[in-house]
């Protein structure tokens, strides 16, 4: 191990396990290292990066395991419009459609093996799911913890079921501990998300050696980026609220450390949907952290924009976004197979705008989560419904409902970051009403299972899937090919009018000016105001830009001096 690297994990190891167990352990990991041989890996991120997110069986065929169809598929009809697929939990699993994960070196056998997942990573960068925060009750680790076994009595965290819980923050309106029949009796342990998941304990210096041999692991089976879900929720303390302790950052900041030595160029992305302050402390704070974190105020802070037809509330807060630190960027999203977070515009947005919003989504078809404020009351937590009926009422038609989806991605397309579709999202998806009833279970509503014949038809006639799908692969692709669309490109943000989202995207050698529609009337910039070449149109503007409703513009300046592809100007 380098020297540096030896001293800056001494520290960190020092500070979360004590004196006496870092000179261990960092022994221990030392020797995980070496036994990892580095994979060559690319550069930063580019404007030519964007991000699909689906699960290894979002499209099924039946005589086909699930990731050679999505392979099939993307090779077909995306080709090289995304450069990365965030292939959702893809392990053996007990519930949570993927997140309650029973083995996690193993492949779901229903999506293939790990030859499959490396066929997709032959024309495609991959992120992996790692859920570390919790395993299924079925893993054999947890088996092994309740025989008395060790490690693994220690692996899970054993709770007082008499002890003051009421600090600690809870994501599910479900009963924080579950109890187990173990070789010593019934004892009650920790479980966040539901009875099936049980905590693990970051506490036992054996559990974080097995999760660190996990994620190298997975850097040797084609991952290039790594997302660490749940995270905020990794430390336990009583007394505290359990979310984003100290020891949280410092468990990170090692993972970051030992992945840049033992497999460089491996980005990682915390999951935390929270509010914002919280979510991009995991930039670190003077230490090297996560590369990436989720820009969760967006899915609402669009939706709002787009249901009210003002853009006030999204200028406001972009225009007051903090620079990412460099070799870092915001993982932009609006739709997932989650649903739309609220908690993260707690303080940008006022109780009854988000009540606006669980009404909007009632209307629409979809559904609200809820969670425990730990005093006896609950509030609304995400929304779950797909993107595009979360813009639209059943009433309005396919026309409005398609523009303002695709005005929607546009914003998503246009914004500093790494943009990421979700692939219910990309393919023009509605509510899954079926599964939801069927499940009960409400994020089924976003996680429908498509036939593959039938989306092949829907994909050749004249469908709205086809409409989306297409024109999202069109300007996902005029993307590509403008630098000021770069992760590092700068971002200026500006309050033109409540109707439009209007932001500058620029490096020394290109300029782009972005106008969306939000609302359904038409809008005109002032007069001389706009000069340059429309992408999305082809037209060049010279003066005065006029706008239909929900129409967007990405104007190429005409003093840029990089052309772009095939631009002649």
């Amino acid at each position: 191990m380098r020297q540096e690297l030896e001293k800056e994990l001494r520290e960190l190891y020092r500070q979360i396990y004590g004196e006496k167990e870092a000179e261990q352990l960092l022994k221990d990991v030392d020797e995980l290292i070496k036994n990892s041989p580095q994979k060559n890996t690319k550069q930063w991120l580019t404007q030519k990066d964007a991000v699909l997110i689906t699960y290894g069986d979002s499209i099924i065929d039946k005589e086909e395991p699930g990731l050679k169809v999505l392979n099939d598929f993307l090779k077909k009809h995306v080709a090289d419009a995304i450069s990365i697929v965030h292939i959702l939990p893809m392990f053996p699993y007990t519930s949570d459609d993927g997140f309650s994960v029973s083995d996690y070196r193993k492949v779901n056998p229903a999506l293939g093996d790990w030859e499959d997942v490396n066929r997709l990573g032959e024309s495609y960068d991959l992120m992996f799911d790692a859920v570390i925060n919790h395993c299924s009750k079925s893993n054999e680790w947890f088996q092994k913890c309740l025989k008395g076994e060790k490690p693994y009595k220690d692996f899970f965290i054993e709770a007082d079921p008499k002890a003051d819980y009421s600090k600690v923050t809870r994501p599910r309106a479900l009963p924080l501990l579950t109890k187990f029949d173990t070789k010593e009796g019934k004892k009650s342990y920790w479980t966040t998300f539901s009875t099936d998941q049980i905590d693990l304990n970051y506490q036992s210096i054996d559990l974080y050696k097995e999760i660190l041999s996990i994620l190298l692991y997975y850097t040797q089976n084609g991952a290039r980026m790594i997302r660490l879900d749940a995270i905020g929720f990794l430390w336990k303390e009583l007394g505290t609220t359990c979310m984003h302790l100290p020891q949280t950052h410092k468990v990170v900041q090692s993972f970051r450390k030992i992945l840049d030595e033992a497999a460089p160029g491996t980005l990682i992305i915390t999951e935390t949907n929270v509010p914002h302050k919280e979510n991009i402390s995991y930039f670190g704070e003077g230490e090297k952290e996560a590369h990436m974190v989720y820009q969760f105020p967006l899915p609402p802070l669009v939706m709002f924009s787009i249901l009210t037809g003002n853009s006030e509330k999204l200028t406001e807060w972009a225009k007051n976004l903090s620079e990412p630190p460099v070799g870092c960027t915001y993982f932009n999203f609006l739709s997932s197979h989650d649903g739309i977070g609220v908690r993260p515009v707690e303080g940008i947005l006022t109780k009854e705008e988000i009540q606006l919003m669980v009404d909007a989504t009632l209307r629409n078809g979809g559904e609200v989560s809820y969670k425990d404020n730990g005093d006896g009351t609950k509030s609304p937590y995400e929304l779950n419904i797909n993107y595009q009926d979360a813009l639209a009422s059943p009433e309005d038609s396919d026309e409005i409902r398609i523009k303002r989806f695709l005005a929607a991605e546009t914003i998503l397309l246009s914004m500093q970051g790494l943009p990421a579709i979700y692939i219910h999202s990309l393919l023009g998806s509605r509510n899954d009403y079926y599964d939801k009833a069927v499940s009960g279970i409400y994020r089924r509503i976003n996680r429908e299972q498509l036939d593959a014949s039938r989306l092949e038809r829907q994909l050749t006639e004249e469908t709205n899937r086809k409409k989306i799908f297409e024109e999202l692969i069109r300007r996902i692709n005029i993307r590509k090919e403008h630098p000021a669309f770069a992760p590092e490109a700068k971002q200026e943000v500006i309050l033109t009018s409540s109707k439009v989202f209007h932001i500058r995207r620029f490096t020394e050698e290109e300029r782009l000016t972005i106008y969306i529609n939000i609302s359904e009337e038409v809008w005109q910039s002032g007069e001389n105001e706009v000069s340059g070449k429309n992408l999305l149109t082809g037209k060049e503007i010279k003066g005065t830009l006029v706008l239909s409703g929900y129409e967007a513009a990405w104007i190429l300046e005409n003093n840029s001096h990089n052309k772009g592809k095939g631009e002649g100007i």
